[in-house]
C-alpha cells in the first residue's frame, strides 16, 4: 500500500515522497523520494533509518573509502535524501544542490541533518573551490531529462580533475543499459580524456538492455576494489564512444 506524503512540482521537477509497505519485493515501511521520471532517487528503511537500502550508494561509498588514503573532504552535486553525506562520518562534506525543494524535503521526510547546503548549480559551485581541494567528488544529480548535459562534458571531467587531489576520486550515479549504452560508451571515453584510470560498474539486470544504476569512476591513481564490497555491482568495459563537448547555444 502507498500513502503519499508529499507531492509538489519545482522549477525543476515533480517531486514526490510517499510511504510503502513493499520496496523491491522487501515487505516493510519505507520512506521513498522520487522525481517524475518515476525512478527512485532515494529511500529510508523506516525500522531502521540507519540502513543503505539501495545498492549505489553503498558502492560509492566502498569506493571512496576504499580509494583514498586518509578521507577529508567531499563535494557532492546533487543531495537527494542525504544519505551519501549522512554516512561520510567525520568527513568535511561540502553538498551542492540546485533545487531548494529538494533540500526541504531531504530535512523534513529523511532526517537530513548534516552541514549547511549550498544551493545552486553544482558545476557553478564547484568551480569556485580552489584546485585540489577534494578527496572526492559525486555527481548523483538528476533532471527530467536525465543527468543533466554540463555535468557529463571534457569541461565538467577537467574540471573535476583540477578540484581533486593527486588520489582523489569522481564518481557518477548515472543510469545506462549495460555494457552496449552508446551514452555510457561516450561518458566513458570522455572522461578518460581528463583522468588516467576509469572504471566502470552496473547492476546485474535479466533484461541486457533495461534500464539500471551504473557507476562511473575516474582517478589518476589505480582505482582498486574487492567484490564483495560493490553491494552487488560488476564491472564492464563499453566500448570506445565519441567525445562529449560543451553544448553551444
Amino acid at each position: 500500500m502507498r500513502r503519499l506524503l508529499q507531492q509538489e512540482r519545482s522549477r525543476y521537477s515533480e517531486i514526490s515522497v510517499y510511504e510503502t509497505d513493499e520496496l523491491y519485493g522487501e515487505r516493510g515501511e519505507f520512506r521513498v523520494l522520487q522525481f517524475a521520471s518515476e525512478a527512485v532517487q532515494g529511500a529510508m528503511d523506516m525500522k531502521r533509518p540507519k540502513r543503505i537500502i539501495l545498492e549505489y550508494p553503498r558502492a560509492m561509498l566502498y569506493l571512496l573509502q576504499r580509494h583514498v588514503t586518509e578521507l577529508c573532504r567531499v563535494f557532492i552535486i546533487g543531495q537527494g535524501t542525504g544519505t551519501i553525506a549522512r554516512h561520510l562520518n567525520g568527513v568535511r562534506v561540502t553538498v551542492a544542490e540546485i533545487d531548494p525543494l529538494v533540500e526541504e524535503i531531504s530535512r523534513t521526510y529523511f532526517g537530513y541533518s548534516g552541514g549547511p547546503v549550498k544551493i545552486g548549480d553544482g558545476r557553478s559551485l564547484l568551480e569556485e573551490e580552489q584546485p585540489g581541494t577534494f578527496d572526492g567528488i559525486i555527481v548523483d544529480a538528476f533532471s527530467e531529462q536525465g543527468t543533466p548535459a554540463h555535468l557529463t562534458s571534457l569541461g565538467f571531467f577537467r574540471l573535476a580533475a583540477e578540484r581533486l587531489d593527486r588520489e582523489g576520486l569522481l564518481l557518477l550515479n548515472v543510469f545506462g543499459r549495460g555494457a552496449d549504452d552508446g551514452w555510457v560508451a561516450a561518458l566513458t571515453s570522455t572522461l578518460r580524456e581528463a583522468m588516467t584510470y576509469v572504471r566502470v560498474f552496473t547492476l546485474p539486470s535479466d533484461q541486457p538492455h533495461a534500464l539500471r544504476n551504473m557507476i562511473i569512476a575516474g582517478s589518476q591513481k589505480p582505482i582498486m576494489y574487492e567484490l564483495h564490497g560493490m553491494a552487488g555491482f560488476g564491472e564492464i568495459e563499453p566500448r570506445a564512444g565519441h567525445l562529449i563537448h560543451e553544448r553551444t547555444p
